[in-house]
């Protein structure tokens, strides 16, 4: 960490390129791609599209040969996905598809992949693409649904216009999951029988209100309600951290009272300054309490559960402050990262890399039907979760919210976490997004929160002003963000 990014080292054991892989794998990643970039129908066509049906609801209109031929030609049009791509893109700001130059570093989710510049190379070059768009395109791809069970009292069945940071941050978790369960080597392959764990993890992102599905847009919605989550509108970063975080207690409660088997394999830590912090600043991680939550954190005799960080920041004011950037680019180096969740004002993405200045990231707004997906189900078609298509957007261009993902394995991979981020910080100039110190004054950690919660109810005294629910979690809504 202490070289630029241009000159960073690939972490050992996380090479992007397999010298001996067979041209047969290579093919398969090149060829997915014209297959996925035939996305489903968009949110963006369905509503240029309804436009048109004044001509035919109008006898009068309809009749007219002319309007008629044209009504025809323009639904074709609006039914293209290239075109309805380039005008979501122009609407939104977003830049075009397949934008990985062809040579250069390019750092994805921890990995690095370098493309010569040397022309001779080209086949070197070729290769490590294609290796790139295998990983990439094994990433879960998570959109807006149509057709799910009706959220609650809302009537809702689809999350289209306001659903996507919700969907950004399954794609995160997705990422943490996988990591868990496969490894950051796994690939999705198209011609073998899916993996048992990548088919449960699907599982648990389907949108319905069951318990066998936890993740779900449902429960997450209902999770986050002490924060202000609703069906139909939309949120902030620090309320989706909040929202897993309450997610993941919920599922360890039940586990240890019996009532149902885990289903989320790690502890959650979400890194946030708040208004009693006399240290001002960048929000910061405090080691000890992170050390108490992971020791206490799972209901067997493991000794440290695994830890997904989230850090929800503001890094400015309309746009992120360029003092961040370099930070913010060095993120995706960890090999502890499992992405950010940000892009442009009122329009959330699932950023997963950088080359050069361009952010390359997973877009959620792609409306899909909803799809059942049995864990037994070996050969089913799970195109819906994967994209090939790359998009990016210029690094000065984001919103200023958003928040950092870290998926730490055990004890080990934390600490390399933390010095990771220690050095990150020394080498901000200043523009600090968030540190690491290794003990706190406060009260801060679950554990502590929850005995704090017991112990009230014992006294039966007044805890009115600690607004504790959900086994210790503080409910209140005050954005714990810095502007930074």
């Amino acid at each position: 960490m202490g070289q630029s990014e241009g000159d960073l080292e690939q972490p050992s054991g996380w090479s992007c390129i397999a010298e001996n892989k067979s041209n047969t794998a290579v093919a398969e990643a090149a060829a997915e791609q014209p297959r996925s970039s035939a996305a489903p129908e968009s949110l963006w066509s369905s509503i240029v599209s309804s436009t048109f049906g004044v001509f035919e609801s109008n006898p009068a209109v309809a009749g007219a040969s002319t309007l008629g031929y044209w009504t025809m030609a323009m639904r074709r049009a609006v039914g293209s996905n290239t075109t309805m791509r380039r005008l979501r893109s122009c609407i939104l700001g977003l830049t075009g598809t397949n934008t990985v130059a062809s040579s250069g570093t390019l750092w994805f989710l921890g990995l690095c992949y370098k493309m010569p510049f040397n022309s001779e190379n080209d086949s070197v070059a070729t290769q490590v693409f294609a290796e790139f768009l295998h990983d990439f395109s094994s990433r879960i791809w998570i959109t807006y649904r149509r057709g799910f069970v009706a959220l609650e009292e809302s009537k809702l069945t689809s999350d289209v216009g306001w659903g996507c940071m919700i969907r950004s941050g399954q794609m995160l978790l997705a990422q943490a999951l996988v990591c868990h369960y496969l490894g950051r080597s796994w690939r999705r392959e198209l011609k073998q029988p899916h993996a048992q764990e990548y088919l449960e993890i699907l599982k648990r992102f389907a949108d319905a209100p069951a318990s066998t599905c936890p993740f779900s847009i449902h429960n997450l919605i209902d999770a986050g309600r002490p924060y202000g989550l609703c069906a139909g509108t939309w949120l902030g970063p620090f309320a989706l951290c909040r929202s897993i975080e309450a997610l993941a207690c919920i599922d360890r409660e039940h586990c240890r009272s019996g009532e149902t088997q885990p289903v989320f394999p790690m502890a959650i830590c979400v890194v946030s300054g708040g208004a009693d912090d006399d240290r001002g600043g960048a929000p910061v991680l405090y080691v000890d309490d992170v050390a108490d939550l992971c020791s206490g954190w799972q209901y067997n005799s493991v000794k440290w559960a695994p830890l997904l960080v989230l850090v929800p920041l503001v890094l400015g004011v309309a746009k992120v402050n360029p003092r961040y950037i370099p930070s913010l680019r060095k993120t995706f180096c960890f090999p502890q990262s499992v992405g950010i969740v940000g892009g442009k004002p009122k329009a959330s993405t699932y950023l997963v890399g950088f080359q050069e200045n361009q952010v390359l990231y997973l877009d959620p707004h792609e409306l899909q039907q909803v799809v059942n997906i049995s864990n037994d189900d070996f050969s089913a078609d799970t195109s819906s979760y994967h994209c090939s298509v790359i998009r990016s957007i210029a690094m000065e261009s984001l919103d200023p919210s958003l928040a950092l993902g870290f998926y730490c394995q055990n004890q080990e991979d934390f600490c390399d976490f933390c010095e990771r981020a220690r050095e990150l910080a020394s080498q901000s100039e200043g523009a600090v997004m968030f540190t690491v110190s290794q003990r706190s004054n406060q009260i801060t950690n679950l554990t502590m929160l929850m005995e704090l919660d017991n112990f009230c109810e014992r006294t039966n005294e007044n805890c009115a002003g600690d607004e504790l629910i959900y086994s210790g979690i503080s409910t209140k809504c005050d954005d714990g963000w810095q502007l930074l």
